[in-house]
């Protein structure tokens, strides 16, 4: 299975660019983080307790 299978619906795209616009909590479903894969490298991302955003590698 492709991992593209698994994103969220956009909440919608912006017709300017095409840029498709996801809330951060629908792809931290569990509320802590998630993991994003870009070339074979795994990175996380978070939500601070303060509602920041954090991406690490």
């Amino acid at each position: 299975m492709s991992l593209m299978q698994n994103l969220p619906t956009p909440r919608n795209i912006d017709d300017a660019d095409g840029t498709a616009v996801y809330d951060a909590r629908d792809l931290i479903l569990n509320g802590l983080k998630a993991a994003i894969v870009l070339d074979g490298q795994t990175y996380t991302l978070r939500i601070t307790r303060a509602g920041k955003l954090i991406l690490t590698k």
